[in-house]
């Protein structure tokens, strides 16, 4: 026969012995060893939970001192050891809590995860931040202006901020399509509309966002992306960029009014020290791996103090501009590259039109191998925008000439002869800066003959041209030997802005994807009931009325297989949770019916308090008696009377709370009254039981916690804010999380005695809670519904709103039972929300 192993603490799982091993008694029955017991993490003060069963013991001194020796299991451990135990190593692992164990459900709600949420919500602005100044919504591709209506500092580690009254610009991103023409019952939250057209963006499209957010906050020469803003009027999600007060490069350094045959050096200077800042720009970008395609006039502008900015917001804008065009047949090519592109002064290199012509099915010969676009095709642009400020309105004549070619070549299906024609233009290009430049700036006019090249290889890099163009302000005798601190290598490609997914979208929408959720649902689906939350989550709930009650519903219950409501109307009414039909009403109250709850031990009982303090207590199975089997009642008081509140610890007790400032604890077992517990300043309006603490909320704006051992106070939380009392209206408990409702519409999160988070979900008191998992469901006297969704990352806790459900009344009873959310109003109706 085996040998049967001593008794074992259950936290470290050594064996119990005379010494350090000392097993300890606590009050539930369990066992554990002293070291266990001194390294117990204590939730409220001399308290701390059983390893096992997580009840809450209280101790005095200290835990070995207030709990007694188990000398049976220490007797038997002596007796199954053959060898003496060595003292136990103290392991540093926590004790197991009640918050660590598994929930027995779990939803299925929208596909992001918390990370994902975590990752973008810190790039969300304030619903109310941003107005919209331009009302036109015709093009998918054009920039708004808007304005800041209130100061707001992003959660970014870098901090982006927007302060009141400053100007921005508003890229589109993407539009929100929740596909709820089906159902108009529940609305998704500010923030959801945004998480959710990042979520259903393709990875690349993200990955481009993150790049151009971490740019912008990176290098100071880049204009700053403040992150995203949903606008409900047009469903699109729009980047918030700076607004630059410059008109851009196109006017403030061109006139073409202007038109000398040489340049002076004056004028030479100037354009030395603009293209040297351009240069660094573009080498910051390319040391960061972005690489923009093509570059236009109207990207850089300038700042207050005069220096050059690239606006990314305009790189965006042109970028699918160039896209937009070239998705055009070659019949209205010819025509859209002159107005919609050289008009705007946006230069596209040669290997970056072979791209964009290949990729819409148009063949080109370029007579030489295909080279891929990288940071050669910015240094090309550059040097093409840098020659237009040179020799005018000839350069963009000349250009328009070469594309009309190249457009013509192409559509005679016979090949176009791409190189040679470039050649040509390039002949004609060198030609014209010779005569603008003169014998003086030769060196100038040779550098960017070869940032022209063809041949991407040959181009040099950005730097090198920065110190062809610093040469222009400082002669080289009296350089100090200055550079740029990292050489750009010519190879590098990186990620091209203008050939990437954001600029490619053009007009698209998520039409197939919705919420990161593929919208199949199809007729037969309808009468497919579903979890709550996953029919929110895909904008698919559908709603059942049961009406039966005469005037506000105050209180729902569930157990048994029945659902249990009370109202001001005395009654109590029990309702199948199989067709939602009324069964029975019990109709004991003389006055209004405050609270109810159910309890769930060997004869069912449902027990209803009213305004009088008269308590109901019926039998709550099959078949029903109309009279209660047993009433109890509470000493009145003039001034204070009746039931707020009810709440049930299993079967020993029921708790009361009520007008006149007490609880009271009433045995189940011979209905009398046990215990009264002190120390509210008004009335005691919710009561809850969780993990062997009962939690009790007041009027005066305070949460007390009370020991169900021995119904001694444990804590106060909130009252240290009773300079700014908000009553306490309704409460929710989940492991080591209290969720306090008050009647400013404030939601208040607190764990063990620590407030951890504090949101304003409602427009006015919210009057119920109800917590199940990580979905916390809130309602209240703005007619509305809120789910939030709770997350526990370690020590912090987030919050994200899900969306929302309009009711046609207050919302004064919920509770999630089974996938449904039941919802009692004050217009006597109770609501059953399930999802389809």
């Amino acid at each position: 026969m085996d040998q049967v192993e001593p008794p074992e603490c259950p936290v470290c799982l050594q064996p119990y012995a005379a010494g350090f091993t000392v097993p300890r008694v606590l009050p539930c029955g369990h066992s554990t060893c002293e070291a266990c017991l001194k390294q117990f993490p204590n939730p409220f003060p001399h308290t701390l939970r059983c390893p096992v069963c997580t009840l809450l013991s209280k101790f005095s001194n200290s835990p070995s001192s207030s709990f007694p020796k188990n000398i049976d299991l220490l007797h038997l451990s002596s007796l199954l050891q053959e060898l003496p135990v060595k003292p136990k190593t103290v392991i540093s692992q926590s004790p197991p809590l009640a918050g660590n164990h598994s929930l027995p459900f779990e939803f299925s709600s929208k596909s992001w995860s918390h990370e994902f949420y975590s990752k973008w919500k810190k790039w969300i602005i304030p619903r109310d931040s941003i107005l919209l100044e331009k009302s036109t919504f015709e093009t998918f591709d054009e920039i708004f202006d808007g304005k800041d209506l209130g100061s707001f500092e992003s959660s970014s580690e870098m901090g982006c901020v927007l302060r009141e009254e400053e100007k921005v610009g508003l890229v589109k991103v993407g539009i929100f399509l929740d596909g709820s023409d089906e159902s108009k019952l529940f609305s998704y939250s500010y923030e959801s509309r945004i998480i959710s057209v990042l979520y259903g963006m393709r990875e690349k499209e993200r990955i481009e966002l993150v790049s151009i957010l971490n740019l912008s906050s990176r290098i100071c020469r880049v204009g700053e992306v403040y992150g995203f803003w949903y606008n409900e009027n047009d469903r699109f999600v729009y980047m918030v960029c700076e607004n630059f007060k410059s008109t851009g490069l196109l006017k403030s350094v061109h006139n073409e009014e202007e038109v000398e045959e040489r340049l002076n050096c004056d004028k030479m200077i100037g354009f030395g020290i603009v293209g040297m800042e351009m240069c660094e720009i573009l080498s910051c970008l390319h040391l960061e791996g972005l690489i923009i395609g093509c570059l236009g006039v109207n990207c850089f502008v300038f700042n207050d103090f005069g220096r050059v900015y690239v606006d990314f917001s305009k790189v965006l804008n042109m970028g699918r501009r160039v896209n937009k065009v070239m998705k055009r047949g070659l019949k209205d090519l010819e025509v859209s590259l002159k107005t919609e592109i050289l008009e705007n002064l946006v230069f596209i290199s040669p290997e970056m039109l072979l791209e964009l012509f290949q990729k819409e099915g148009f063949e080109l010969d370029s007579g030489k191998s295909r080279y891929e676009v990288g940071s050669g095709s910015d240094v090309w642009s550059l040097a093409c925008l840098l020659a237009w400020l040179i020799i005018g309105s000839s350069f963009i004549e000349e250009t328009a000439t070469y594309l009309d070619c190249v457009v013509n070549a192409a559509s005679d299906g016979k090949g176009c002869p791409y190189f040679s024609l470039y050649k040509v233009w390039m002949e004609k290009t060198e030609a014209l800066l010779g005569h603008r430049l003169g014998s003086e700036y030769v060196p100038l006019k040779e550098f960017l003959f070869r940032c022209l090249e063809f041949n991407l290889s040959n181009r040099p890099p950005v730097t090198e041209l920065w110190k062809c163009l610093r040469e222009l302000v400082i002669k080289p005798k009296f350089d100090c030997g200055v550079s740029l601190k990292l050489e750009v290598k010519k190879e590098i490609k990186g990620h091209c802005v203008v050939l990437g997914d954001l600029c490619q979208r053009v007009e698209e929408t998520n039409k197939e994807v919705i919420d990161g959720l593929p919208q199949n649902y199809d007729n037969g689906r309808a009468n497919v009931r579903r979890d709550v939350v996953e029919g929110l989550s895909g904008g698919h709930v559908e709603c059942i009325d049961m009406k039966g009650h005469l005037d506000c519903i105050t209180g729902l219950a569930i157990g048994g297989g029945f659902l249990f409501s009370s109202s001001f109307d005395k009654r109590v009414h029990v309702w199948s949770l199989q067709d939602f039909t009324r069964v029975h009403t019990f109709k004991g109250h003389e006055h209004k019916v405050m609270a109810l709850v159910f309890v769930d031990g060997g004869q069912p009982l449902c027990i209803s308090g009213d305004n009088e303090g008269v308590i109901c207590i019926w039998e709550a199975c099959f078949p029903f008696d109309e009279e209660p089997i047993k009433k109890l009642y509470e000493q009145k008081d003039w001034r204070y009377s009746g039931i707020h509140a009810l709440a049930v610890s299993g079967t020993e007790y029921l708790y009361t709370g009520s007008g006149d400032k007490l609880l009271k604890a009433w045995s189940l077992q011979d209905h009398t009254l046990s215990c009264t517990m002190s120390g509210h300043k008004s009335v005691v309006s919710s009561l809850i039981v969780c993990n062997g603490i009962l939690y009790s909320g007041s009027w005066d704006g305070t949460v007390r916690l009370w020991s169900l051992s021995d119904h001694s106070p444990l804590a106060v939380l909130g009252e240290e804010t009773l300079g700014n009392v908000t009553s306490v209206l309704a409460l929710a408990a989940d492991n080591n999380l209290l969720l306090v409702a008050h009647e400013n519409g404030c939601i208040k999160i607190w764990h063990n005695d620590l407030l951890v988070k504090s949101l304003k979900t409602h427009n006015g008191a919210v009057f119920s809670t109800s917590k199940k998992g990580r979905w916390l469901f809130t309602g209240g006297w703005d007619k509305t519904i809120n789910l939030q969704e709770i997350s526990e990352v370690g020590d912090q806790i987030d919050t994200m709103p899900v969306g929302s459900i309009a009711c046609d009344s207050v919302i004064t009873a919920l509770i999630y039972w089974q996938e449904k959310l039941f919802v009692g109003q004050s217009d006597r109706v109770i609501k059953v929300y399930y999802g389809v």
